[in-house]
């Protein structure tokens, strides 16, 4: 698997340099349009992207570092050499959010009005962004054979670069790119017909995404540990269930709210 886009000169461009920047760009494109649509400020995504991803990159490497650094106690220089790989998404997520519950503060936006309007933008990023560890030929899952994953139907280039130190290995990458994707199209049917519902999409990306990922997590090889536990399936665990009792409460809610204003209604024709 080559994983060079092109070089020119002195310079070269990465298949996951590229990938990332993609989704950026996609994932921003999408957030404005819709923020303009909830009558915020036209400037408000493009003000904020370049704090956003800076926060997201120095968050993803804070939180790798964090639960590995047995690997870096003794060569700490190491630490800012984020080229060399060791990114954590929910590391990311977590820096993302400092950022933006701090940018909101700043421009007096809702908080989690926001969230919503990042998302389906989040989550379509994640199933782009998954692509860009096939190409680095990580975040694979356990050993598999090719008679397997041609059963299920995995297209022949993606098998190909499965093949990673000696034997086929699980495409976790693809499996979790897909789960978002899906996701993304839940998500924008929910944001058609529930828009005004402050905090419903937000809580709707935390249990899908939060539920996926937990499963996914375990068929990987690259999980970091606190103790015997995988900590992504912690973190995801904890989402899912916060995600789950939001989402409830906002349908409860809301479904309180229509047979109210309905039993006015009808006390009013009377």
């Amino acid at each position: 698997m080559n994983r060079i886009l092109i070089t020119i000169g002195p310079f070269t461009i990465y298949w996951y340099s590229f990938i990332i920047i993609a989704a950026v760009l996609l994932g921003s494109a999408i957030a404005t349009k819709y923020s303009r649509s909830q009558n915020m400020p036209s400037t408000i995504i493009s003000d904020m992207i370049l704090g956003l991803v800076i926060s997201a990159i120095i968050g993803a490497r804070v939180y790798y570092v964090i639960f590995n650094f047995k690997e870096y106690k003794d060569y700490l220089i190491d630490i800012f050499q984020i080229w060399k790989g060791g990114l954590a998404i929910y590391g990311a997520i977590i820096g993302g959010t400092i950022y933006l519950l701090y940018y909101c503060k700043k421009k007096k936006v809702s908080f989690i009005k926001m969230l919503d309007v990042c998302s389906l933008s989040l989550l379509l990023g994640q199933a782009i962004g998954r692509w860009g560890n096939f190409f680095n030929q990580e975040a694979y899952g356990v050993v598999t054979t090719d008679t397997h994953l041609k059963s299920l139907f995995i297209p022949e280039f993606i098998i190909k670069g499965m093949y990673i130190e000696g034997a086929y290995r699980t495409p976790t990458f693809l499996y979790e790119s897909s789960w978002c994707l899906i996701g993304v199209l839940i998500l924008a049917t929910i944001r058609k017909k529930n828009s005004q519902i402050v905090g419903k999409q937000i809580s709707f990306y935390m249990i899908w995404y939060g539920i996926g990922r937990f499963f996914i997590e375990g068929m990987r090889t690259d999980s970091l540990y606190f103790g015997n536990y995988r900590i992504s399936q912690i973190v995801s665990l904890i989402i899912a269930i916060i995600g789950s009792v939001w989402y409830i409460a906002l349908y409860l809610k809301t479904h309180k709210k229509i047979k109210s204003t309905n039993i006015t209604g009808e006390n009013g024709r009377i």
